[in-house]
C-alpha cells in the first residue's frame, strides 16, 4: 500500500468540476526518481482514482498517461516512499519530472480509500512477484550473507535445491530453465561457494522481479522462469557509500556524481576471507607442507549519463570469480591443483524518448562464463629422476547480443511493447590439455557456434473496467551450422474483475529453449556444461497453463493470490546412465566421447498450486507461502523407459516470513520453512560384473570371490526426510552525524538445530572378503551440515 497518506480519507468531491465528458485528451509523461540521489524508480504507480485510470513507470522510470481535458487529482505512490497527490488543470500535453522521498511513515498503519494505487487485482499479469531490496537486507541470512536468490526461495513456486543452497527450481523445472538477467545481461552461473551463495551483491541491487508463468513476450529462451535484477544507477547529487563486514566476507559500495545532476557512478566489491582464516589450520594439519583454500570475489561497476531529458546512457559491468586451490609437497612428490569459475557481463544501453508516447531502449550486451581446472604434478624417485605431468580442462560460453525494445502508449486502453534481439553464442563444451612425460601430450578442444534471434510484440489491453487481456507473440529463430529452428511462441494473459478488489486471472505460454545445461548434480555446480542445440539435440519446448485469483484488502494492505498451473516439457535432456561431464575413450590418442553421445532426451510434466498471503506496509510486514506440486520425467533410455518423479519433485513447501520494526532503531525478523524431502536413487540389488558371461575376479583376491555392482530398479526410488528450520535475526540501527548510520546485525540460522539432510550416502557396513558366500550389508547415512549457525555483520553508511 502507498505510504505518506494522512489518516483522513481523501474527499473526491473536490474534483467534481472535472470535465470528464470532454472528447479532447492530453498526455502527461515524464520520469520519476528518488529525492537526494536522482535514482530512477521503476514500478511507481501513477493513478487517477476518480476515473480509475493509471499506469506505472517502466524499467527506466518513464511513464505516459493520457487523460481527458479537465482537472484531475493524481496519486503518485511507491512502496516505502511518501505518496504525492497532485491536482492539475490539464489543457495541453504536460511533462513532469517528479521526485519521491523515502518515508518513515511507512511504519505506520494508515486508512485510505480503495484504488489509490494499482494493486495486484488491477494488473493483468499473473505468476509474478516483486521483491523490494530492503527486504533482502532485513531477513536473516546464512553467515550474514544477504542473498537475493535465497529470498526468492521463500516465495511459493520457487524451491531451493538442497539445504543452504542458492540454486533454485521453479514450477518443476531445472536450473538451466531459469533465465537470470542482470541489467539485460544473461548470468549463466549464479552461484558462489559451490552453490551456498549467489553472485549478486545485495547492496548494488535496485529491483528484483520474478516471473514464474504467463511470461510477457519480451522474455524468451528459457522454460521455467525469468529473474530480472536491475542494478542501482548511482547517486547523481552527492557522494555516498556503504561498508559491510561479515563473518566470512566483507563488501564496500561507493556511488556519487561525476558531473552533478548529469553523470553518476556506482562501484561495489565483495570478497570472502575464508581462505585466510583457514590457512593456519591447514598448515598445522600438514606440518607446514601444504597450502589450500577457497575464496570468491565479485565487482559491480556502473555509469549513468544524461545527455538530455530524452537521451540517457547506461554502462553496467559485473565480474565474479570463485577459486579453490591446494598445494602439497613431500619428499617424493609435489602437487598443485587449481579450480576456478566465474562470470563477466557488460551492458551498454541507450534510452531515447521519441515522443511523449514512444520510448526506446537499445542495448549492446556481452556475457561470459568459464569453468577451469588445472593440475601440475611432480613425482621424485629415489634415484633423483623426476616425472612431470599436468592436466588442464575447461568449458565456457561467450554471448554477444544486440537488443532493441520499444514502449508505446497510444491511449489508456493500450500499453504496447515490441522489439528484437540477436545473439551470437560461442560454446566450448570441453577443452582438455594433458602433458605427461610418459604418455605424451593430449590436446582436445570442442567448439560450437550458433545464432539466436527473436522478434516480439505484446499489448496490455483494457477492454473495459472489468476485463483486461495481454496478448503477445514471439517468433524465435536459432541456427547451428545447416540446422535452423523457427519457433512461434504465442502468449496470452486475461484478468477479469469479479469485484473491484478481486480478479480472476488465466494465462497460456509457449516457450522454447535453445541452449542447455548438462548437469549431473542438478544444483548448478561449476562442473555443469552449457551446450547448444544442434542437428542432433533439439530445442526444449514447454507449454504452461495457469489459473488464479488475486484479492486485495485495501484498508489493511493485505493481498492474497491463489494459482494453479499445468506445464508440459518436451525434448528435455539428461545424462545417460554412468555418463559425466568428462569421458575419455583413449587418453593416449586424445579421443573423447562427444557430449551429444552422453545425453538422452525425454519429456517432463509439472503441475500444482500456490498460495501467497502478503502484507507490505506497517510495522509488521511479511508473507505466508505454500506450494503443492508434482514434477515427473520420462526418458526412453532411463528407468527402463518408465515415468519417474524428478529428483526435486517435492510435494509440500511452506514458508513464513515476518519483519517487525517497532521503531527506526530495531528490526526483528524471522523465517520458518518446511519442505518435503528430495528424491534419491538408491541401489537395491547387486549383480556380478562379467565379461563374455564369465565373472571377473577382484584385484588382489586369492579367495576367488568376485566383484559386485550395485544397481537400482527404479530411478529416484527413495524420498529423503522432510526438512524444516527457523532462522532468527535482529538489527540495531543508529543514526550518526552528517547523515551517517551504523547497523549491527545478528542472525541465527536453523535456530533449533534441526538435522536436515544435506546428502545421503550408501556404505558397505559389512563385507567379509575371506568368505565368498558372505553378503554385503548396506547402511544408509544421512549427513547434516548446517545446524545452529550464528553470524553477525556490521554496516556503516555514509
Amino acid at each position: 500500500m502507498s505510504q505518506g497518506f494522512s489518516k483522513k480519507t481523501p474527499d473526491h468531491r473536490l474534483t467534481s468540476k472535472v470535465l470528464y465528458q470532454s472528447d479532447q485528451t492530453h498526455t502527461i509523461s515524464g520520469y520519476i526518481s528518488e529525492t537526494g540521489s536522482g535514482e530512477n524508480l521503476l514500478g511507481v504507480s501513477v493513478y487517477v482514482p476518480k476515473i480509475k485510470l493509471g499506469t506505472t513507470t517502466n524499467d527506466y522510470g518513464f511513464f505516459s498517461l493520457t487523460l481527458p481535458e479537465g482537472t484531475h487529482e493524481i496519486y503518485i505512490s511507491y512502496i516505502g516512499y511518501a505518496t504525492q497527490v497532485k491536482t492539475i488543470e490539464l489543457n495541453q500535453d504536460t511533462v513532469w519530472e517528479l521526485k519521491l522521498s523515502p518515508s518513515a511513515e511507512s511504519l505506520e498503519e494508515v486508512v485510505v480509500t480503495a484504488d489509490e494505487k494499482i494493486k495486484d487485482s488491477k494488473v493483468t499479469q499473473m505468476s509474478t512477484v516483486k521483491i523490494n531490496p530492503s527486504i533482502i537486507q532485513d531477513i536473516p541470512a546464512l553467515l550474514g550473507e544477504k542473498d537475493v536468490l535465497k529470498t526468492l526461495q521463500l516465495l511459493p513456486g520457487i524451491q531451493a535445491g538442497s539445504e543452504g543452497s542458492s540454486g533454485f527450481f521453479v514450477r518443476g523445472g531445472t536450473p538451466d530453465q531459469n533465465l537470470i538477467i542482470l541489467d539485460d545481461a544473461v548470468v549463466y552461473n549464479s552461484n558462489h561457494l559451490f552453490g551456498f551463495f549467489s553472485v549478486f551483491n545485495g547492496d548494488a541491487i535496485k529491483s528484483v522481479e520474478a516471473f514464474k508463468g504467463g511470461f510477457p513476450a519480451r522474455f524468451g529462451g528459457r522454460l521455467s522462469s525469468v529473474i530480472k535484477i536491475d542494478m542501482k544507477d548511482g547517486n547523481k547529487e552527492k557522494l555516498s557509500g556503504k561498508v559491510n563486514i561479515g563473518l566470512i566476507s566483507s563488501s564496500v559500495l561507493l556511488e556519487g556524481p561525476i558531473n552533478k545532476g548529469k553523470t553518476s557512478f556506482i562501484v561495489s566489491g565483495r570478497r570472502t576471507y575464508a581462505d585466510v582464516l583457514a590457512r593456519p589450520f591447514i598448515k598445522a594439519q600438514t606440518d607446514g607442507e601444504g597450502v589450500g583454500g577457497y575464496y570468491f570475489a565479485d565487482l559491480n561497476f556502473k555509469v549513468h549519463h544524461i545527455f538530455s531529458p530524452k537521451d540517457k546512457l547506461y554502462w553496467s559491468n559485473y565480474y565474479g570469480r570463485d577459486k579453490f586451490y591446494t598445494d602439497s609437497k613431500s619428499q617424493f612428490d609435489e602437487d598443485r591443483v587449481r579450480l576456478g569459475w566465474g562470470n563477466i557481463t557488460s551492458t551498454l544501453r541507450w534510452n531515447h524518448q521519441f515522443t511523449n508516447k514512444l520510448f526506446s531502449n537499445t542495448s549492446l550486451i556481452f556475457s561470459n562464463y568459464q569453468f577451469k581446472v588445472t593440475g601440475d604434478f611432480k613425482e621424485i624417485f629415489e634415484d633423483g629422476t623426476e616425472e612431470v605431468s599436468s592436466f588442464n580442462t575447461s568449458s565456457g560460453i561467450n554471448d554477444f547480443t544486440l537488443k532493441t525494445d520499444y514502449d508505446y502508449f497510444p491511449n489508456n486502453q493500450h500499453s504496447i511493447r515490441f522489439g528484437a534481439l540477436a545473439t551470437i553464442h560461442n560454446f566450448t563444451p570441453q577443452r582438455v590439455l594433458i602433458k605427461d612425460d610418459f604418455t605424451g601430450n593430449v590436446d582436445s578442444k570442442e567448439e560450437l557456434d550458433s545464432f539466436e534471434g527473436a522478434l516480439y510484440i505484446e499489448d496490455d489491453w483494457k477492454l473495459s473496467d472489468k476485463l483486461r487481456i495481454s496478448p503477445g507473440f514471439r517468433l524465435s529463430y536459432f541456427n547451428y551450422k545447416d540446422q535452423q529452428y523457427i519457433k512461434p511462441e504465442p502468449r496470452l494473459a486475461i484478468a477479469y474483475n469479479l469485484k473491484p478488489d478481486m480478479a480472476l486471472k488465466a494465462s497460456y505460454t509457449r516457450m522454447n529453449q535453445f541452449i542447455h545445461l548438462l548437469s549431473s548434480s542438478g544444483i548448478g555446480l561449476p562442473t555443469d556444461l552449457w551446450v547448444s542445440s544442434t542437428d542432433r539435440v533439439k530445442p526444449q519446448t514447454s507449454e504452461q497453463f495457469a489459473l488464479g485469483i488475486a484479492k486485495d484488502f485495501f484498508n489493511k494492505d493485505y493481498s492474497v493470490t491463489v494459482e494453479g498451473y499445468y506445464k508440459t516439457m518436451n525434448d528435455v535432456i539428461a545424462y545417460k546412465e554412468g555418463a559425466s561431464f568428462l569421458a575419455f575413450e583413449d587418453l593416449e590418442n586424445g579421443k573423447t566421447t562427444s557430449w551429444e553421445d552422453n545425453i538422452t532426451s525425454g519429456q517432463g510434466w509439472a503441475y500444482g498450486g500456490e498460495l501467497l498471503l502478503r502484507k507490505q506496509t506497517g510495522k509488521l510486514t511479511g508473507w505466508l507461502g505454500y506450494t503443492l506440486s508434482w514434477s515427473e520425467r520420462q526418458f526412453d533410455e532411463l528407468n527402463l523407459g518408465k515415468k519417474f518423479f524428478d529428483r526435486y519433485d517435492r510435494r509440500h513447501d511452506i514458508s513464513m516470513v515476518g519483519i517487525y520494526k517497532p521503531h527506526d532503531r530495531i528490526t526483528l525478523s524471522a523465517t520458518w520453512v518446511l519442505s518435503t524431502g528430495n528424491n534419491y536413487t538408491l541401489p537395491n540389488l547387486q549383480r556380478l560384473n562379467t565379461t563374455d558371461g564369465f565373472p571377473i575376479a577382484t584385484p588382489n583376491s586369492n579367495s576367488g570371490s568376485f566383484s559386485t555392482e550395485d544397481f537400482a530398479t527404479q530411478r529416484n526410488n527413495f524420498r529423503g526426510e522432510t526438512s524444516h528450520r527457523l532462522d532468527l535475526g535482529i538489527q540495531f540501527h543508529k543514526k550518526l552525524r552528517k547523515n551517517r548510520e551504523r547497523t549491527w546485525g545478528f542472525s541465527l540460522y536453523n535456530s533449533y538445530a534441526r538435522q536436515n539432510p544435506f546428502i545421503y550416502t550408501v556404505d558397505d557396513s559389512f563385507y567379509d572378503r575371506e568368505d565368498p558366500n558372505a553378503t554385503v550389508e548396506k547402511e544408509l547415512t544421512r549427513t547434516s551440515v548446517l545446524m545452529l549457525i550464528p553470524s553477525f555483520n556490521y554496516t556503516f553508511k555514509f
